[in-house]
């Protein structure tokens, strides 16, 4: 959906569009002598290989940014369970998170909180193995999730991603409340609309069962039940604008987050306790830094204005 953006943007600017790969959304853009090749609306020659690389890998993202002063989770890499276990008294009473060193949007991430049993580390951690041979164990920060998506040397959207959630009305079951979520047309699968249905698979059962529930458990009216402990939206979150209301501070942040990687179209993921008041040392981290963010979902939030970013996109570009 993202490509669709810059797509009709490409059309109303008399850009020449030519789908070179559908599949893979590889679209060449041409106006007059300029030409530019788009994947997946942000993949672009405006980046380098090695910034994508560096972005790709957590841990060599996690070194840069500290060089640079900014708040990271602390943590360790691992590629066995064995090796995982061997820290299970480190992480024992605390929240951490389990994730694969190089996926995007969510995948293969666990989040613990309060680890009190050998079996949900081996749990999370074989999970991950899943989708990367190499794992990280992190602390857990506090806070909110938002999404600062810099374009060249500005912040042009940042997001709120709450988590996968249904709002109870006294009469319907969780299963129920998603399947009505689910029907709201801007809810799809496949990344072709700005928000993805809701799952209730092993990560979302598992995640209600922490909390003493389950799918036929009836949430009273206007009581809100979370399904995952990430927001992402890829994973049935939604999507709110904040652009207008966070601190300049944390905009600051993310621009020098992208700096330090290399990065002129990224997303950094930011943990915000509270996003009006000025950061300190304390009170935000930067948990990951993507390569080649989504845009749609800045275009057509859940609740909040449409931030046009295909615009931005081709401003980048040159094709003002």
């Amino acid at each position: 959906m993202s490509t669709q953006e810059v797509v009709k943007e490409a059309l109303n600017r008399d850009i020449a569009v030519e789908i070179i790969d559908r599949d893979a959304n590889i679209i060449r853009l041409t106006k007059g002598d300029k030409k530019e090749i788009i994947q997946q609306a942000t993949k672009t020659s405006a980046d380098s290989y090695i910034s994508v690389e560096i972005m790709g890998n957590k841990e060599v993202t996690k070194i840069l940014l500290s060089e640079e002063g900014i708040r990271v989770p602390s943590g360790m890499r691992i590629k066995t369970l064995e090796e995982a276990l061997g820290y299970y008294d480190d992480f024992t009473g605390k929240d951490l998170v389990v994730k694969p060193q190089s996926t995007n949007f969510g995948l293969g991430v666990v989040v613990i909180k309060n680890l009190s049993q050998k079996e949900e580390l081996e749990n999370a951690v074989r999970f991950a193995l899943n989708y990367d041979k190499t794992v990280l164990l992190e602390e857990f920060i506090s806070g909110k999730e938002y999404r600062f998506l810099v374009v060249g040397k500005e912040v042009v959207a940042v997001l709120h991603r709450e988590p996968a959630n249904v709002k109870g009305d006294g009469v319907n079951s969780i299963k129920r409340l998603v399947e009505i979520k689910n029907k709201d047309p801007r809810r799809g699968e496949g990344y072709i609309t700005p928000l993805e249905k809701i799952k209730l698979g092993e990560v979302e059962i598992e995640f209600l069962r922490k909390q003493a529930l389950n799918i036929d458990y009836i949430p009273k009216k206007d009581e809100k039940i979370y399904l995952r402990e990430n927001s992402n939206i890829s994973t049935g979150g939604d999507s709110i604008d904040y652009t207008d209301q966070v601190h300049k501070g944390y905009k600051d942040i993310a621009l020098k987050c992208a700096k330090a990687v290399g990065a002129k179209i990224t997303g950094a993921d930011i943990m915000i306790d509270d996003i009006f008041m000025e950061p300190d040392k304390n009170n935000y981290g930067v948990i990951e830094m993507n390569f080649n963010p989504a845009i749609h979902m800045h275009d057509h939030p859940y609740l909040g204005k449409n931030r046009e970013i295909e615009k931005k996109v081709l401003d980048l570009l040159g094709f003002n």
